[in-house]
């Protein structure tokens, strides 16, 4: 074949170019190039940028083309080339878009008949004939000797690609990661040659599985457990990779999960004995079951919670090497879980015992978070929680996520659930690999948690596995699934449980006989009904109620604060040392160089200083710091300056990294703009890590509102419900400044709703040196049964560096903090005081400053500072009170309005402690749907309005500014 050629000058960039093509590839090149010649737009766009950048193929000349050696391009036609073309693109096609057409659904009809068409060989205009044709080596450079032509590559790849395993990994963007599981694949690898002992032992596990579920089916009939039956395969899926990680050594397991199918998990891969089990399901009216002694080691809070919402741990040991196995417990509020487990892990990464950053080993814990199909794509802190798993304050090597998808959220489809075809696509985004496997083939799941396992190890990122099967019931064995789904579950009663798939299976290859699996079933149910039968029965119903633990109740006041001042001035210095060269911003420098005189005769500590200073004699005290918030290594109000920037490098520098004092590390982040999912990694670290002070601060005290889930159910509850203990910091920017609605309140009163049985410390100090033995108190606190979160209001920009919140030296080297603090510059007269007036925070502050400003005389007034609301210092107000005996009326102060702040909770207090003929009054804003005005002037008005009242005496009832 004759043709004329365009000869066009080519260096090695054009060399280079042109030898990426092979074989027929460049028999297609010739002819799109002859079609060029005619007419450039003939061809493709991409086709014609190729000729118009490189020229005509080098491998070409003016008068013909040169012979390959095989002389196969001799006869090589356009029709040829494009069969050759389109079986390429077929190939490809299977390996992009075969996970539409795979084998994944165990019931329902969930393939698309059009797209399921996409792949055929009719669809790229081949026939079998064609493909057969066409040597494998043209389409597939790496097939195995027994693929022999195109027909084969076919149906091998559909086989790797469209079986009851697929994968989707395109949106990978790491050559490396995708090569790597490319490889795995159509090596033929990834599905898992199992030897027949192993497959028998795999089909007993999931007949323990199986029988467990039905024992409860039919012994506690209609009563809730969420049950794994249609995805019982997750069980041998973890056992394999608990089974990796014990021979890797790893030190500990991280899991958290939903309901479904957690007492599976419970009973089977965390050891929880059956009779604990069997005893939270209580038989009958009139009877309780007790378990055994040897299954009471499993301890939780004082007011319990649901059997499906606990967690356990469990040791394992190998030699001289343990691996512990820990699920979170986790509330009905289901994927909120997934950041706390996070925590847990990256807290047992990091080792925590030197100054600077702690020294993480992503080897020593990995996480397992098990997602519900509906929740995964539903529930946005989903989002957040992936969207940590890349960055440096919380990245933890790796996750494996396995979706249980049992194809309904509850009784909604999924066509109602999400906007995309599969559960797991918000994953892409995160470039995280997608296996989906068919949950009836044990192998191919297994095979799939391996996989996942040896990527998070190579390459500590995080891999997805969905799950794909049914639920056998309703939502929770009380629902009724048939009237809202009839069709799917038509077919779900008349399927086979996949203990019944798999051991046909295993006949069919003559690895068990007929009546194996019958025998084997009979043995489980026995043993199960034997452990119910001998399990003691209370007759008597006697139920015990518990109280919360007497530490709890203790005095808060048994922990010493003060530092002295030599130790002080030395932590100050030390702070102000900067690294050889580094070139620190000037104006930030000098504003910290204001901080070299602050313990000097005459002077005192700002808020940030006081601050700073906490940090430091704490990681001397060998405490370590873990602090994280948006904005918060210099300070929303640029205060803190925690991290240093250096201006010519951009290199960063802690100044508590250089503390040569710290025999512990400090470690502080600036999160991504995210709250239930940071605060909730926040907790998981506390809990891990108790003998670290955890520290968590919202931008604005309101950006707390949207992790309210993690405040409601683990913050404030989770000790009385589960036993976790946590002494987590909470600082929320709370005052009102005239801004408007957002960011004037911290919700103050939301923290005081939720307290009870001194399961949280709400505070509203108002100086450095409050601040700074609060601070100091919590980090004394950790790890002992005292221990539990604080919350607390901190100042805002207005008050951030007002001289009246700083604090003199012997203030931080005496006493300790005062839950009840006196009014500053407020002269005490016990005899003549006829108002004893109450209130926290920056209104105080105001007040005193109105005070000061007047020339009034005040005599008639006693005022406090409530810097801790609760506890409520109770006894420390009666006492005051008692040694004014002329008071005629208590007055509570506030700047939030009436149905917010502190009001509802300490009117209840200080009315119990009134005396005959006093009375109770409040003073602030009125009763309000918004927390505060959007116009500067009515603030400024109001505000004056309250610190008016308060401090000029008159008869008369509740007062409310704005009224």
């Amino acid at each position: 074949m004759e043709v004329d050629i365009v000869v066009v000058e080519f260096g090695e960039s054009t060399k280079r170019f042109w030898e990426q093509f092979y074989g027929p590839n460049k028999g297609y090149i010739e002819q799109q190039y002859d079609l060029y010649k005619q007419n450039p737009d003939s061809v493709e766009a991409s086709i014609k940028e190729i000729f118009d950048t490189y020229g005509a193929p080098v491998w070409m000349n003016q008068n013909h083309i040169v012979q390959n050696t095989s002389g196969i391009l001799d006869t090589l036609t356009m029709h040829t080339a494009k069969k050759l073309s389109s079986a390429l693109k077929l190939v490809e096609a299977i390996r992009r878009f075969g996970h539409l057409t795979a084998d994944i659904y165990p019931v329902g009809n969930y393939k698309d008949s059009g797209e399921t068409k996409s792949l055929d060989p009719e669809s790229f205009g081949l026939s079998e004939e064609d493909l057969r044709s066409i040597p494998a080596g043209w389409i597939w450079e790496n097939a195995p000797g027994d693929v022999e032509n195109g027909l084969d590559v076919v149906n091998t790849l559909k086989k790797y690609y469209t079986g009851t395993i697929t994968f989707e990994y395109d949106h990978v963007n790491n050559d490396e990661e995708r090569t790597w599981l490319f490889e795995l694949i159509e090596s033929g690898r990834a599905r898992l040659e199992i030897s027949p002992d192993v497959r028998k032992r795999i089909l007993e596990r999931l007949a323990h599985v199986e029988g467990f579920e039905d024992f409860l089916q039919k012994t506690f009939v209609g009563q809730k457990r969420f049950s794994i039956q249609g995805l019982e395969a997750m069980v041998p899926m973890l056992d394999q990779i608990v089974n990796d990680a014990i021979s890797d050594k790893v030190e500990n397991i991280m899991m958290g999960m939903a309901h479904r199918g957690r007492l599976a998990v419970l009973a089977h891969v965390l050891g929880k004995p059956y009779d604990r089990i069997f005893s939270e399901f209580h038989s009958s009216p009139n009877k309780e079951l007790i378990p055994s002694e040897g299954s009471r080691g499993i301890n939780y809070g004082w007011t319990g919670d649901v059997k499906y919402h606990f967690g356990a741990k469990r040791e394992v040991k190998e030699g001289d090497e343990t691996t512990r196995i820990t699920l979170a417990h986790n509330p009905s509020h289901l994927e909120f879980v997934n950041p706390v487990v996070e925590g847990f892990t990256r807290a047992a990464q990091d080792d925590r015992s030197k100054r600077g950053n702690p020294v993480r080993d992503v080897n020593k814990a990995f996480c397992v978070v098990i997602h519900g199909d509906a929740a995964f794509i539903g529930e946005g802190v989903v989002a957040e929680t992936l969207n940590l798993s890349g960055l440096p304050g919380y990245n933890t090597g790796g996750t494996v996520h396995i979706i249980a998808n049992n194809l309904l959220g509850y009784t909604t489809d999924r066509e109602d659930g999400r906007s995309t075809r599969y559960a797991s696509d918000m994953a892409k985004g995160f470039e995280i690999p997608i296996i989906r496997v068919n949950a009836d083939d044990p192998i191919s799941c297994i095979s799939a948690i391996k996989i996942a396992y040896e990527y998070r190890k190579k390459f500590n990122k995080d891999f997805l596995i969905d799950l794909v099967g049914y639920r056998r019931f309703g939502h929770n064995e009380m629902d009724e699934p048939r009237t809202t789904q009839p069709k799917l579950y038509q077919e779900i009663d008349n399927h086979p449980t996949v203990t019944e798939v798999f051991a046909k299976a295993l006949e069919e290859r003559n690895i068990i006989g007929a009546d194996y699996l019958n025998e084997v079933k009979e043995s489980i149910e026995k043993e199960l009904r034997d452990i119910f039968t001998n399990m003691q029965e209370n007759d008597t119903v006697e139920t015990e109620v518990l109280n919360m633990p007497k530490e709890l109740l203790g005095d808060l006041d048994i922990y010493e604060t003060a530092v002295d001042l030599e130790s002080l001035k030395a932590l100050n210095e030390g702070l102000l040392k900067r690294p050889e060269g580094f070139n620190g911003f000037r104006k930030t420098e000098k504003i910290l160089k204001r901080r070299e005189a602050a313990f000097e005769e005459g002077n005192k500590a700002d808020w940030g200083t006081g601050e700073a200073l906490a940090y430091a004699s704490i990681i001397k005290d060998g405490v370590p710091i873990r602090f994280t918030g948006q904005d918060s290594e210099r300070g929303t109000f640029a205060h803190r300056h925690a991290v240093l920037n250096d201006i010519e490098t951009g290199e960063k520098y802690s100044p508590f990294h250089g503390l040569e004092e710290a025999n512990a590390s400090f470690e502080i982040r600036n999160s991504p703009l995210s709250e239930v999912a940071v605060l909730g990694f926040e907790y998981g670290y506390s809990i891990q890590s108790p003998e670290t002070l955890v520290i968590w601060e919202a931008q604005f005290g309101d950006f707390a509102n949207v992790a309210q889930i993690i405040f409601d159910q683990f913050i404030g509850a989770a000790r009385a419900k589960w036993g976790d203990k946590s002494n987590l910091i909470v600082l929320l920017p709370h005052g009102y400044e005239g801004q408007g609605p957002e960011h004037s309140s911290g919700r103050l009163e939301r923290y005081l709703q939720m307290a009870a049985e001194n399961n949280l410390i709400i505070t509203y100090p108002s100086s450095s040196a409050q601040f700074f033995h609060l601070l100091r108190r919590q980090a004394a606190m950790g790890g002992h049964d005292e221990a539990r979160p604080l919350v607390v209001m901190t100042p805002k920009s207005s008050l951030i560096r007002n001289q009246r919140v700083a604090s003199a030296a012997e203030e931080f080297t005496e006493g300790k903090f005062e839950p009840l603090k006196n009014q500053p510059n407020l002269e005490i007269n016990k005899e003549s005081a006829k108002r004893l007036l109450i209130g926290s925070g920056k209104i105080m502050v105001e007040i005193e400053e109105a005070i000061e400003d007047s020339a009034e005389n005040y005599d008639w007034l006693r005022a406090l500072r409530l810097e801790q609301i609760y506890p409520f210092p109770k006894e420390e107000l009666e006492k005051v009170m008692n040694e004014l005996p002329n008071i005629e009326e208590i007055v509570w102060v506030q700047e939030e309005p009436k149905n917010m702040g502190a009001w509802d909770f300490v009117e209840n207090y200080l009315q119990e402690l009134l005396k005959e003929g006093q009375k109770l009054r409040y003073i602030g804003r009125p009763d309000r749907s918004a927390p505060a005005t959007g116009l500067p002037n009515v603030h400024k008005y109001e505000q004056n309005l309250i610190i008016q009242q308060s401090i000029k005496f008159s008869e008369g009832g509740n007062s409310s500014a704005g009224n």
